[in-house]
């Protein structure tokens, strides 16, 4: 393909592309048929209803990625007509350029556009958890040290500490002490317990931690026992409601641990920029360095 060509219809990809009130892009399929080199918007229904029927193959909802509306024109001689289209998702652009016809210029263009953009969205979408869990974590490190800090102060030692802290573990899974739930995750003997948490139980952890801590100030607890109540009862009312809500911590799978997490994360970054530099590079442009920069 001509890249002059190529890079035109790019960035009419880009012009025409749109957001609903909640912000959310979409592209119109009336404005999309001619730029995919479809003459009449009927014979362009055919292309979206085969990608309709692939989607729907696929088990995904149709729906949720072609919204059909209808939108008011004038024609040329001023009066109104009511016309319909589809609201497409990057997705189902993707899925109609995969259905096209292999010949158009336009559908090539369009199926390398709409897969790295799609990609883009599922590289975002994963980070964006995987940041959520690796924030959490780093959160609970925060709490355990200020929490660790206040008992300290009030007369507790470093065994009591670690005896308080181990009760509460023991109480938010069900009976289930660290070590056993390190043996039930398959977790090394010297690597924290936290590190390979769902993000739902680091939070609730955290939440138990900060409940005590901020209790063992409030009530102006002093020594292991009193303390160690306190934790003991506010992880037991943290666990109620994660059950309440058909949670249960100790039947909750391992997840990538948070080490191996951030590489991945990286290696992600890395791999999907240098696509990004390829797409670029078509619409001659310099790629910025921030890894971010949307196009």
């Amino acid at each position: 393909m001509n890249d002059a060509i190529q890079t035109k219809i790019i960035k009419t990809f880009e012009e025409i592309k749109r957001a609903d009130e909640n912000g959310v892009e979409y592209w119109s399929a009336r404005e999309l048929a001619p730029i995919l080199d479809y003459s009449s918007y009927d014979s362009f229904l055919s292309v979206i209803e085969r990608a309709q029927e692939s989607i729907k193959n696929s088990g995904i909802k149709g729906e949720d990625q072609f919204h059909k509306f209808a939108s008011v024109v004038r024609n040329g001689g001023g009066r109104e007509k009511v016309i319909s289209d589809y609201k497409l998702t990057r997705y189902a652009c993707y899925i109609i350029a995969q259905n096209g016809s292999p010949t158009k210029e336009a559908i090539a263009a369009a199926q390398m556009y709409f897969a790295v953009q799609t990609r883009k969205h599922e590289v975002m979408s994963a980070e964006i958890e995987e940041i959520q869990r690796l924030e959490a974590r780093k959160k609970l490190t925060e709490t355990e040290r200020k929490f660790s800090q206040t008992l300290y102060d009030r007369g507790v030692d470093g065994k009591g500490i670690s005896e308080i802290r181990a009760v509460g573990d023991q109480t938010l899974f069900g009976g289930h002490t660290t070590q056993q739930m390190k043996d039930k995750l398959s977790v090394k003997q010297a690597k924290p317990l936290a590190d390979v948490l769902p993000t739902v139980t680091i939070k609730a952890k955290d939440l138990a931690v900060e409940m005590t801590t901020v209790n063992t100030k409030g009530k102006n607890l002093q020594g292991k026992s009193p303390i160690k109540n306190e934790h003991v009862t506010n992880n037991q009312e943290v666990r109620a409601l994660l059950k309440k809500r058909g949670i249960v911590p100790e039947e909750l799978p391992a997840e990538e641990d948070i080490k191996k997490l951030r590489e991945n994360i990286k290696a992600d970054r890395l791999r999907f920029r240098k696509k990004k530099l390829m797409l670029w590079n078509k619409l001659g442009r310099q790629l910025p360095k921030k890894h971010n920069v949307g196009l």
